[in-house]
């Protein structure tokens, strides 16, 4: 990386040390933030260190550069005026499903990482959900091995199953329902995440939040929240 001075490494394991090790210099040094894959802090560590400097009124900036999310919405081919980005997608088979869920719920398009050993399982659960769904996977972007995958869900798994394309590695997934009009009704994955929400936040907010993400009227969604929550 061309990089002279000392580096230390920084994880999800060692954040905590890392903040107090650097606190006696960190008032008159220039402290970077750097790594070798993509944007720091992006599915990355850093959170807690970049708001230690924050409360302690150090002076952040950030110098942009490769990030994954981006660039992969860059050349996806989808809708881009309104994405969601939901990180690692979970480990859990069932958190994975109530995150598409809440992805389909909403007309919008979405971002997910995962793994290669993971990949199929969850284009397989995406085509179960919605066989309308499309797709496009990204792998080593801006590299030499640079690969996008984009089509409909169906086609897509069935080249995951004839093995022709190289699971080795991280994928970017975005996901469009862009050939799906505005919903303008309430449908099975809008009273689900109803249904979420109402768990976190009050009836007033739930009915806000679904309202803003779908454009489903505000009576309507409060109708259909009603109901679910006097169940």
């Amino acid at each position: 990386m061309g990089i002279k001075k000392k580096l230390i490494s920084l994880h999800d394991h060692n954040e905590d040390f890392i903040i107090k090790k650097i606190s006696n210099y960190q008032h008159n040094s220039k402290i970077g933030l750097i790594s070798d894959a993509g944007a720091p802090l992006i599915s990355d560590p850093g959170y807690n260190l970049v708001n230690n400097f924050i409360k302690k009124k150090i002076k952040i900036t950030a110098i942009p550069g490769p990030s994954s999310l981006i660039t992969s919405l860059q050349v996806s081919g989808m809708p881009l005026n309104s994405f969601v980005f939901y990180g690692f997608i979970p480990k859990n088979l069932k958190k994975t499903k109530e995150l598409l869920r809440e992805f389909l719920a909403f007309n919008k398009t979405g971002v997910f990482f995962v793994s290669g050993k993971n990949l199929a399982s969850f284009v397989k659960i995406i085509k179960e959900s919605d066989p309308n769904i499309e797709i496009a996977l990204c792998k080593e972007l801006t590299k030499i091995n640079e690969n996008v995958y984009r089509g409909g869900i169906v086609e897509i798994f069935e080249k995951l199953n004839e093995s022709s394309i190289n699971l080795k590695g991280e994928f970017t997934v975005v996901l469009s329902n862009k050939i799906k009009k505005v919903r303008k009704s309430i449908n099975i994955n809008v009273q689900n995440q109803i249904s979420l929400l109402l768990k976190k936040y009050s009836l007033t907010e739930t009915v806000k939040i679904v309202h803003n993400l779908s454009n489903i009227s505000k009576k309507e969604v409060y109708a259909a929240a009603i109901k679910i929550k006097d169940k």
